[in-house]
């Protein structure tokens, strides 16, 4: 028998299985099921993040080894967050989706001091600006840790944004004190969720940040693009249906008055359609008397473009045509004065 099977069958006391049983009763009670890290996080801090998530999550928090042999007691693949469970560790259920759940914690974190010793979770930055603080011996506190820091206008003042401690780098003593006087707080408090296991899948932190505002117009833009390939190849849905009978009805009117068909629903606009012709026609008519009295005062509607051309060709060739004429009558009186001429020359 192996170790690991001895472990199991082995003996335990009461209030340890006793434990066990609750947390396997937990486990079993949420549709999503998280390990996350609690370390640094102050008994007073965590009972109030507890009490926040009541209601929507429950916070649980016991030995690792029990912790492990919960989750391999009810095994159905929730088994795999043991790979989680190092260090300071509580366990979460929630029945909201595991994204809601890694939503709910980040938005719950709020910002804290760092101590000497720990490790910088990002870039520590002292910004630029007014400290605040009198002339004094601070300035040279600051100028040891990184910082851009002159004397000006009687105040110590940082010059520039300065990066005074890399991520992943130990905040020493002097740079802790440093940002204590300045009121920095560079790092945040809250529960970080290490996995979580919902619907037979586990996910980690990475998978779970989502820009949500991106998200959303995502979905919204190939929701659009669905709508209008379905319109426009004709696939009907009980989404596009309205607009596709929309759109056919506006096709077929139109069909309908290009083509003069007389149907009842077409008359009226067949006749007002025929009715505007006219009055354009009318309005190119010069002699209103010849018009009916009804028609008699329409104006004269703004030529087109093409129409314009049209009747510059026209008065060119009127023009033309006056051309001809004058020289055809120009003609005519040559021909009038030789005729004069030989009748003069047969009386003499």
């Amino acid at each position: 028998m192996s170790a690991e099977s001895e472990r199991k069958t082995e003996t335990i006391p009461q209030w340890k299985q006793e434990e066990v049983d609750a947390l396997v009763e937990t486990i079993e009670s949420y549709e999503s099921v998280g390990v996350v890290n609690i370390a640094g996080i102050p008994s007073r801090q965590l009972q109030d993040m507890r009490r926040d998530l009541h209601g929507t999550a429950e916070l649980r928090v016991s030995r690792n080894t029990l912790l492990r042999r919960a989750l391999e007691e009810v095994d159905e693949g929730v088994e795999d967050l043991t790979q989680f469970v190092e260090g300071q560790v509580g366990l979460i259920g929630t029945n909201d989706n595991p994204f809601s759940l890694f939503q709910e914690l980040e938005a719950s974190k709020t910002p804290a001091p760092i101590s000497a010793g720990e490790i910088a979770p990002n870039d520590i930055v002292i910004p630029e600006g007014d400290t605040g603080v009198d002339p004094g011996p601070f300035v040279g506190e600051l100028q040891s840790v990184g910082a851009d820091a002159r004397i000006q206008d009687g105040s110590i003042q940082v010059l520039s944004d300065s990066t005074v401690l890399d991520a992943g780098e130990e905040v020493s003593q002097e740079l802790s004190n440093v940002l204590s006087e300045l009121g920095i707080e560079p790092k945040e408090v809250g529960l970080d969720l290490r996995g979580v296991f919902a619907d037979g899948v586990l996910f980690e932190p990475e998978e779970l940040e989502l820009d949500i505002d991106e998200y959303e117009a995502d979905i919204s833009a190939a929701a659009s693009r669905a709508f209008n390939l379905s319109v426009n190849a004709e696939f009907p849905t009980a989404q596009t249906v309205p607009t596709m009978l929309q759109t056919a009805s506006g096709e077929a009117k139109s069909l309908a008055l290009q083509a003069a068909i007389e149907d009842p629903e077409v008359v009226p606009d067949l006749v007002s359609k025929a009715d505007a012709q006219l009055r354009a026609l009318a309005a190119q008519i010069e002699d209103t008397e010849a018009l009916p009295d009804e028609l008699q005062d329409v104006e004269v509607a703004a030529a087109p473009e093409e129409s314009a051309d049209k009747d510059d060709e026209d008065t060119a060739d009127e023009d033309a045509g006056d051309d001809v004429d004058a020289e055809a009558e120009a003609a005519e009186d040559d021909d009038d004065d030789d005729d004069a001429g030989d009748a003069l020359g047969a009386m003499f």
